[in-house]
Parts: C-alpha cells; sequence; structure tokens
C-alpha cells in the first residue's frame, strides 16, 4: 500500500479554501499513485476553530464541504479530519473517504484541556476505537492526544490494526519537536505497530504549527521528518506482509535553536499578516536591539517592499541611534522616514501646562513620548493599509516595562514570547545569514532613551539575572523560596514577581504574538487582572 501524507497550511474556518488545498494533494496522491492521502486534525475547519464550533451554519458548510470530497472521481482514498455532530453531540472526527463513500467515522477519545487547548469545552470524547480494512490492510486511526497515552495505539492493536495513521494539530514551542518523537515513538516500539503522524503548518493567531510531520517503524525508529516550517507532502510504502513502512525520501530539512526559531518567528509573523488580508507591516524603527530583530523578521517574512519603517527621535535619542536605524533600513532595502516628536511632545505639554503645573516631571512625561510615537504609527497605518508590529519583548512585557498606548500600540508582536537575552542571540544568528543589525546595537546597553542617559538596568536587573527569574516564575510556577534556592537575591526576586504580577492588565491589552515557549502570555497563561495574590511578594 502506498500512503501519503499532506501538510497542509489551512486556514480557520475558510472551508473552502481548505477544500481546495485538500483537493490539490488528493491529486498530487493521485500522480504519485498512492492508494491513501492522510490530512491533518480538523483540516477541513483549520485548527482550533474556538467558538466558530459553536456556529450551527458552521456544520452545514462542513456538510456540503464533504460532499464534494465524496463526489471526486478519484482512485485515491482519504482520511480527513472535521468536526461531525452527531445525535446531540459534538466530536473532533476523521472520516476515511473512500469509492465515493464515507467507510467509518473515527470520533477522538482524549480531548486535551490545558495550556492553549480547549477541546472540552466543544466536544464530547469518543468511546470507541477505530479499525478499518481497506486494499486488505487493516489500518488504524487515533487523532493527536490520543497518541500521547497508550491505551488507544493499544485498543486498535488489539482490534487488528497493522498501521496506525494519526491526524494532528499539534502547536509549536521549542523544544516540542523531541517530546513528539518520544511519544509517537513509544506507542510504535510498544505495540509493534508502524505510525505516520501527519501534523499542519502555519500561524493562527498567537498559535503556530510547526509541520514536522513523522514516521515510525514498527520497531520504534524514527524513519522520517518532514521539513519544519513549510508544507511538504511524502509517500510511504507499507507492506503488510513483512509489516514494514519505508520511504525514499531523505531530503527533509531539520533546524535547530536559532534557526528554527528565527523560521518560527518569519512563519507566524507571516501567516497572521497574509491570513488577514493586510497588505503590510509598519514599525517605529529606534536604532535598539529589539526594533532591529523585528525589523528583519518583517522583511524575511514579508519582503522588503511591504515592510515601512518610522524613526521618531527626540531631544534624548542618541545621534547612534538615527544612524544606526538608517543603516539597519538600509541594508535591509525598506522605504524609511524620520518624523521628530518634539512639536507634537510640545504640544500635548502646553495644552497640559495649567493642569500639571507644580509638579515634578516623572514617567508621566517619558509616556508622553511613546504615546506620540504610537499616533504617529497608527495614522501611517490607516492611511496606507500596514499593520503596526509592536517590538516588546517577553521580559518587558512580563515586567510592563512598556507604554499602554505607546510603544505597545500595534496589531502584531513578532517579539511577544522572545525574552530580552534570546533577542540578543537571534540577532547575531540573522547577521550569519546577511549583516543587517550593526554590531553597535548588539553590544550597546539597552535603553528606552525617554530621559537623559537612561538604561534599562536603571529600572530593571540585569536581563541575564532577569530572564532566568522570568522563566522560572511564569513558565515554571515557582515559588520565590524555589527561585531563591536557584542563587538570586530575594529582594530582586520579590520585586521582579511583584512587577509580573501587577501588570496584568496591561498584557490583557497587548496585541498578540507568536508563541515560541511552552508557556506563553495570552490563551496559554491566564492570570485575573484583580488579584489580592502579589500583595504578598511587596
Amino acid at each position: 500500500m502506498r500512503i501519503a501524507i499532506a501538510q497542509n497550511n489551512y486556514i480557520v474556518g475558510d472551508i473552502a479554501y481548505n477544500l481546495e488545498l485538500i483537493k490539490k494533494s488528493v491529486l498530487q496522491a493521485e500522480s504519485e499513485r498512492c492508494d491513501v492521502v492522510v490530512f491533518s486534525e480538523l483540516a477541513l475547519c483549520g485548527y482550533p476553530p474556538e467558538d466558530l464550533l459553536l456556529r450551527p451554519d458552521l456544520y452545514k458548510i462542513i456538510d456540503k464541504a464533504l460532499k464534494e470530497l465524496l463526489a471526486l472521481d478519484t482512485s485515491v482514498a482519504m482520511l480527513v479530519g472535521h468536526p461531525e455532530q452527531k445525535e446531540g453531540k459534538l466530536y473532533n472526527s476523521a472520516s476515511f473517504i473512500a469509492d465515493q463513500q464515507i467507510l467509518t467515522t473515527y470520533q477522538k477519545q482524549l480531548l486535551p484541556n490545558y495550556s492553549v487547548f480547549d477541546e472540552k469545552r466543544y466536544f464530547s470524547a469518543g468511546d470507541k476505537d477505530c479499525v478499518i480494512t481497506y486494499k486488505g490492510v487493516n489500518i488504524g486511526v487515533v487523532i493527536c492526544e490520543d497518541l500521547w497515552f497508550p491505551e488507544p495505539v493499544k485498543q486498535a492493536k488489539q482490534a487488528g490494526a497493522q498501521i496506525i495513521l494519526s491526524p494532528n494539530a499539534s502547536p509549536y514551542y521549542y523544544g516540542k519537536d523531541h517530546r513528539r518523537q518520544e511519544k509517537v515513538g513509544a506507542r510504535a516500539k510498544d505495540n509493534q505497530i508502524p505510525v505516520l503522524y501527519v501534523n499542519q503548518i502555519g500561524g493562527q493567531d498567537e498559535l503556530l504549527f510547526d509541520g514536522a510531520s513523522i514516521a515510525y517503524n514498527a520497531l520504534g525508529e524514527s524513519i522520517f521528518v518532514a521539513n519544519e516550517f513549510a508544507e511538504d507532502f511524502a509517500v510511504f510504502e507499507f507492506d503488510e506482509a513483512t509489516n514494514q513502512l519505508t520511504t525514499d525520501r531523505t531530503d527533509s530539512v531539520e533546524l535547530h535553536d536559532e534557526a528554527e526559531i528565527w523560521q518560527a518567528l518569519v512563519l507566524g509573523t507571516r501567516d497572521y499578516i497574509h491570513k488577514n488580508g493586510m497588505k503590510g507591516a509598519l514599525l517605529g524603527l529606534s536604532g535598539g536591539i529589539d526594533s532591529a530583530v523585528t525589523l528583519a523578521v518583517a522583511v524575511d517574512a514579508l519582503g522588503a517592499e511591504n515592510v515601512n519603517a518610522v524613526m521618531m527621535p527626540f531631544k534624548y535619542t542618541a545621534s547612534m541611534s538615527i544612524e544606526d536605524a538608517t543603516q539597519e533600513a538600509e541594508a535591509l532595502g525598506i522605504e524609511f522616514d524620520v518624523i521628530s516628536i518634539e512639536p507634537m511632545y510640545e504640544a500635548f505639554m502646553q495644552q497640559l501646562a495649567p493642569k500639571l503645573e507644580g509638579t515634578q516631571p516623572d514617567v508621566t512625561e517619558q509616556n508622553i513620548q511613546a504615546r506620540a510615537r504610537g499616533v504617529l504609527l497608527m495614522a501611517l497605518s490607516n492611511k496606507f493599509g500596514r499593520i503596526v508590529l509592536t517590538t516588546g519583548n517577553k521580559s518587558e512585557v512580563a515586567v510592563g516595562y512598556c507604554t499602554l498606548y505607546g510603544d505597545m500600540c500595534g496589531g502584531f508582536n513578532p517579539l511577544k514570547d522572545v525574552p530580552k537575552t534570546l533577542v540578543y542571540k537571534l540577532a547575531e544568528y540573522r547577521n550569519t545569514i546577511s549583516a543587517v543589525i550593526p554590531e553597535r546595537v548588539i553590544t550597546r546597553a539597552p535603553s528606552a532613551e525617554l530621559a537623559p542617559d537612561q538604561k534599562d538596568e536603571d529600572n530593571l536587573p540585569p536581563y541575564e539575572v532577569l530572564d532566568p527569574i522570568l522563566q522560572a516564575y511564569v513558565e515554571q510556577d515557582k515559588s520565590i523560596a524555589d527561585i531563591v534556592a536557584m542563587g538570586y537575591d530575594e529582594a530582586v526576586v520579590r520585586r521582579v514577581i511583584w512587577l509580573v504580577d501587577i501588570n496584568e492588565h496591561k498584557r490583557r491589552q497587548a496585541a498578540p504574538g507568536v508563541r515560541i515557549s511552552s508557556r506563553a502570555f495570552g490563551r496559554d497563561r491566564r492570570y485575573p487582572i484583580t488579584s489580592g495574590f502579589g500583595r504578598q511578594f511587596r
């Protein structure tokens, strides 16, 4: 039996578009003389569809799409994921379509309801294994989470399955591929059964799907890993007599470390902008490391012709910041403008003067600078139809070192889940491809340049100290005592945790961004804004 896997980039809710992708893959499977082609989880509607699943009209469109698949004049069988309404319940299902009929439909048994997953909000759990005999081969079907636990594959094996086909929608975070491979390899080895695991790719709001579909033989040995962050199509031979699964594919590209994360940021940014029908991107270029890396991501994602940057200097802006921003723009070949915010700032201060009389300058005046820049960027965004990319990193977002309606102003943040120390590593990596970030930007002390001689470390611990504390508290839920035991000063730890907790209101109003960690802000980490929990850290 020749089995193909189709690793496609679907659009949530665009059933017509997804249907065309599926049809295209069926034609490719025909040309490769395949018997079966396997698609990813909920391929027809895209994953995750969230509250679209609550709309009755969705299922009329899904049913129509399924009828179109049934009407295809093809010799290739399809395993297609879709939501299924049955007897008053909703299931996360996959249908095996062959000879213009649905031969069987499997309902996912294990529904994830942790981290970024909310499947129990929508779906009922299936309670039956699924093994179908097609062209003499007993094919077992499980969906995504079913593979992470032993029982579903064990049930299918006991029911006579000779091979497991598994549609998946497994979101990316750095290191996730190793966990997948460990789990899928264990299912194959423990049951002495080959497994074909098909993932989707693409960005969906803050979630990113990296593809990297995998195949294991009956010994639990990896025989194939699909391309990461790209659509892919691969063909396998299964010999039921010898229980052997093989492929001739040897050209897949596996990425590592900063190269992997860079491609994740590029794909997530590109898909957010393209899938939402936007014309391009616009950002404020400060001459600092964060905006420099954001600009490079945007250009790699969209092309230089679709990216604009604006330098918005003030009297505290160093001349080298203007020089470095100009050099970055020239190196990447983008349209670049310089617009001073001093006249706008002075106008604000003049109007506020009667009210502020007798007060001393503080963060208020600094925030007016940031908000003047936000007004400029949003005006250009409105006029030219390009989304504003914010440039704050995870470290700043965590402790609230950012201005609401100022530098937080925008529609998407590529670096939202990237700690400051990793931003530097990504800058160095991108310069190995082509030198687009001046060395001085990487080596100079970071500064918001909202006050004379201002440095980030005037307000925050060094990022080499801050980032591990944030990772321990935000991503690992460690207590103060746990973090102090790691070797950090207790007063510093308490202050950092307090800053994280009191700034939840800012994060709720922040733009979405690409998730690259196992615990990102947003749908992954949901803390109350109104909470007394943080008072103990003051």
